[in-house]
């Protein structure tokens, strides 16, 4: 019983559920404090599903990198919430035109800013691949040897910064509210959660439309151009308008097929991390260094 709850009701708990109260408290103008606590439930959430309900057993078992990972987590959150906040600073920059659609239900706001920034997101994920000082950057996150939710949150937080420019600029530009850029932050938040989950959870068609964790992970397979597919953050569209969709049904994964080829030694400690993209030449795909 508590296995098929969460192998079918986990999805939309987080997808439905946790953003459509974020929706509601932003849309009703709440603290912004409620997102925060939103985001923490869902993290709690990814724990308890990863454990009652695994993929892969292995994966719930830290390789000294539990620390690590909740320091990247809290780091990287606090720089998107110190972003949010200081949104209408930079939206008084910024904003060229204000054309957004206010009188839309709020709801729709929301979707119309995810289906925009992941479009931006995305095509800056595909460029990472492809241009090394770029890849030096997003390497941090694909030196993982086991995928689990906090996977999605450990990124280099300058190439985050540049994901979340890509992804928010031309909302800006249009004269997003603070309000919808607020719910947009929690939704990125929960997808990340979603996308390197370790829960063996099921959505049926929808895993061929949306960015989730059976399509992401041979995103994070290790081999050289292997691992160049499924860039999308919420949506597999783009992936397939630039025809780098990719996916197996019955494919297993383990931790031999995660990690950086050509670096099997990648750092593992978050200072050492932040610091590697500045030492090494960076490869334009997983498996090569460039070097």
């Amino acid at each position: 019983m508590v296995s098929s709850l969460i192998r079918y009701g986990y999805v939309p708990l987080l997808l439905v559920g946790v953003n459509g109260a974020g929706i509601a408290l932003a849309g009703a103008g709440a603290s912004k404090v409620w997102l925060v606590a939103l985001l923490v439930a869902a993290v709690a959430a990814s724990f308890a599903a990863e454990r009652l309900l695994p993929y892969s057993v292995e994966w719930n078992v830290p390789m000294a990198d539990r620390r690590r990972d909740v320091v990247h987590a809290v780091v990287n959150e606090t720089l998107i919430l110190a972003s949010v906040a200081a949104l209408p600073v930079i939206a008084s920059v910024v904003t060229a035109m204000d054309v957004w659609p206010s009188s839309w239900p709020f709801a729709f706001q929301v979707l119309l800013a995810v289906l925009v920034a992941d479009a931006g997101i995305t095509l800056v994920h595909f460029a990472s691949h492809k241009v090394g000082l770029l890849w030096r950057f997003h390497a941090v996150h694909h030196s993982v040897e086991r995928f689990y939710g906090f996977n999605g949150l450990m990124k280099h937080p300058l190439h985050q910064s540049v994901e979340l420019v890509a992804g928010v600029t031309p909302l800006l530009v249009v004269g997003m509210p603070v309000d919808v850029a607020a719910a947009l932050a929690l939704a990125v938040a929960v997808q990340l959660l979603l996308q390197h989950s370790n829960a063996d959870y099921r959505v049926g068609p929808l895993r061929y439309v949306l960015s989730l964790n059976e399509g992401h992970r041979f995103h994070h397979l290790k081999w050289a151009g292997v691992g160049d597919v499924n860039f999308g953050l919420f949506t597999l569209v783009w992936d397939r308008m630039l025809g780098t969709y990719s996916f197996a049904p019955g494919r297993s994964f383990s931790s031999t097929d995660l990690g950086i080829a050509a670096k099997p030694g990648y750092p593992s400690g978050y200072l050492a991390q932040l610091s590697e993209p500045f030492r090494s030449r960076g490869a334009c795909t997983t498996g090569t260094d460039g070097e």
